[in-house]
């Protein structure tokens, strides 16, 4: 199949192009620099000079299908950043994959679509999308799977969204290396003790069911990918930091405590302008503090899903 990948640089979506390469796929890539073209080089695929703001049918060429896995997922940035990327950049990536005759475009969601800041127990596929949520990640994600969603037109043009949760494995860009910096600098601290409950995603899980979606699973549906069980944040993260010899020490503050601090500390950054990162923003402290386990059955049945790495293989491997 002729496929064109957004955020093939990135972890997902590098991970995804060298699987999809690997069986013998052919692939172009969304490139905005030298060091992009030469990160997709590398991985067997064929860089295409644009973004997400400029990318357009002929960028798309004939590619059959759209693997969309590019998103803002940073925890601070301009306020319009989440809305820029996540919402019209998936906009304008429909119209071109429209334009160019896609026959299929599989996005890459998440279960933060769901979030409004509650706790998440046991959730499926139909718990309403969160598109007035307070965090914009959250909101913009789910605005961005509205559109995506509302654009299937069953045979004509296909759309499948995909929800990993917490995603980790080989190859992580950022949830590792950050928990890795924190441990070094003596920074980090648990919420409420890390006793959270969260289901997690392995990306071999996910690129398993990026595969099987290029020609599975029903048009204008969302799936959770998950890898088998869940675990608490505490045993999770810390048995990351334990694979990386990293040892995670048991200072701990209350859920309260870091909601208050995380809001306050957008608030001050956002009224001095300050350019570094706040030591918390409320989203990570919604993250880190809120039970979120979810159902994968749609997947299994759907998409003919199973998990291929266990979470305890998975972090052997690490």
């Amino acid at each position: 199949m002729r496929i064109f990948v957004t955020g093939a640089s990135g972890f997902v979506g590098g991970a995804a192009t060298k699987a999809l390469v690997d069986v013998g796929h052919q692939i172009t890539a969304m490139s905005r620099s030298e060091k992009s073209d030469a990160v997709i080089r590398e991985l067997g695929a064929e860089p295409v000079r644009c973004d997400l703001e400029t990318v357009s049918s002929e960028h798309i060429g004939d590619a059959e299908i759209i693997l969309h896995s590019a998103a803002f997922v940073e925890a601070w940035g301009p306020r319009d950043a989440w809305y820029r990327y996540n919402v019209l950049g998936t906009q304008t990536m429909l119209v071109a994959a429209q334009a160019s005759g896609v026959q299929r475009f599989i996005h890459i969601g998440t279960e933060a679509a769901i979030c409004r800041g509650q706790h998440v127990r046991n959730a499926d596929e139909t718990v309403p999308l969160a598109p007035d949520s307070p965090y914009p990640y959250c909101a913009t994600k789910a605005q961005a799977e509205q559109l995506v969603r509302r654009a299937n037109r069953d045979e004509a043009f296909e759309t499948i969204v995909l929800r990993p949760r917490f995603i980790w494995g080989p190859g992580d860009t950022t949830l590792l290396p950050m928990v890795e910096a924190m441990a070094k600098s003596g920074k980090w601290m648990w919420i409420d003790d890390g006793r959270a409950m969260t289901s997690t995603t392995h990306i071999d899980n996910l690129v398993h069911a990026i595969l099987l979606a290029l020609t599975n699973g029903r048009a204008g549906e969302a799936y959770f990918i998950l890898d088998d069980g869940t675990i608490s944040l505490k045993d999770m993260i810390g048995g990351m930091a334990e694979a990386r010899g990293l040892s995670l020490p048991d200072k701990s503050i209350s859920s309260g405590v870091a909601d208050f601090v995380g809001r306050t500390s957008e608030k001050i950054w956002r009224l001095l302008h300050l350019q570094s990162d706040p030591p918390l923003t409320a989203h990570a402290a919604m993250v880190m503090s809120r039970d979120c386990t979810l159902i994968g059955a749609k997947a299994e049945k759907d998409l003919g899903y199973r998990s291929i790495v266990s979470r305890s293989d998975g972090l052997a491997a690490l």
